[in-house]
């Protein structure tokens, strides 16, 4: 059966500027990908992210390299030959997994081999700011069960501080974006495990972090910009204790899936996280938390407005998709 792909850049505005160790933005740019074979439709979303070097403009056009290959059939394993991991191949690789669930009548995690779909837990995330500033976010938010937090300097503590006492019942993670030196670590890590901090991701620059390999945290690190697919595990493994899987950095589902596994078998935790999108880009992402021991999925949460319909969130509880809306 004849298949035609569809491919377009969206942008959606933020309720609030959302800010890190490398800068802020007030939107999410999105790409979206549709593949159309007879009366189904299967899409994705992933976003193009400047820390890999993607733009909105380089995945389109990585999507419209593997256009004829799409059209012609090509499947999802066919996709990793075809593209390397990132924004452009998540977007194809989801979009598949919806449009084959569609065609076999069949859900996408059962596909995946998964007995069932349960909700998920997200965590909020609090963007990086002023002690105060972050407090009156945390304040607004204490009573969700887990809050992550953004720090970009050892400094950033005082913020940790300052949210704890907020937010005394809510669990707390803590995000520095490769913010930090490994001199800072043996005071950040025992600051942060006297506030009750459950976890500290990618303190250090990817080509720094060999340096954790021997470092005894206090509190449990985990590996996000050091991880994308499973050819970085070993390494992460001997410096880290958790791994964040994000479908735009594995390049889709397919091979987050793999991933996943490979990290659980090593004996690592798990977290599973995205970029800051739609409900699109989340929907996938539901089948690779579960059992997760961290869910940071909160994009729909961040933006002025959502899908519609999208996923149903009520709270930080997220909701498994509708057949209709994906997989």
């Amino acid at each position: 059966m004849a298949r035609a792909l569809s491919a377009r850049a969206e942008r959606w505005p933020l309720a609030a500027a959302f800010v890190i160790a490398r800068g802020a933005k007030t939107q999410a740019e999105v790409v979206v990908a549709e593949i159309f074979e007879g009366p189904h439709r299967g899409w994705g979303e992933a976003v193009p992210y400047g820390r890999y070097s993607e733009s909105v403009e380089s995945v389109l056009a990585q999507i419209e390299g593997v256009r004829p290959a799409v059209e012609a059939g090509a499947t999802r394993q066919d996709l990793q030959g075809f593209l390397p991991p990132g924004a452009a191949r998540n977007a194809l690789d989801c979009a598949l997994w919806d449009l084959e669930a569609k065609r076999a009548g069949r859900r996408a995690w059962a596909l995946a081999g998964r007995s069932r779909l349960d909700p998920v837990k997200t965590c909020f995330t609090i963007s990086l700011g002023a002690p105060a500033d972050m407090a009156e976010a945390a304040r607004a938010n204490a009573g969700r069960p887990m809050l992550k937090l953004k720090i970009g300097s050892p400094d950033g503590v005082e913020g940790v501080a300052a949210v704890r006492a907020a937010a005394p019942k809510a669990r707390l993670i803590v995000d520095a974006n490769e913010g930090l030196v490994f001199e800072d670590l043996p005071r950040v890590t025992a600051e942060l495990t006297r506030l009750g901090v459950k976890l500290l991701e990618q303190p250090l620059p990817v080509s720094q972090d060999i340096q954790l390999e021997g470092f005894e945290s206090p509190v449990p690190l985990c590996a996000d910009e050091s991880l994308h697919t499973r050819a970085e595990l070993a390494a992460c493994a001997r410096r880290y204790s958790l791994v964040n899987v994000k479908l735009d950095k594995a390049g889709g589902l397919t091979e987050a899936l793999a991933l996943a596994a490979a990290a659980q078998a090593q004996g690592l935790g798990l977290m599973v996280g995205s970029m800051v999108g739609t409900s699109l880009g989340v929907a996938p992402a539901l089948i690779l938390a579960q059992g997760a021991e961290v869910a940071d999925l909160d994009g729909p949460l961040l933006l002025a407005r959502d899908r519609e319909p999208g996923l149903a969130i009520t709270g930080s509880l997220i909701e498994p998709p509708s057949a209709e809306f994906w997989g």
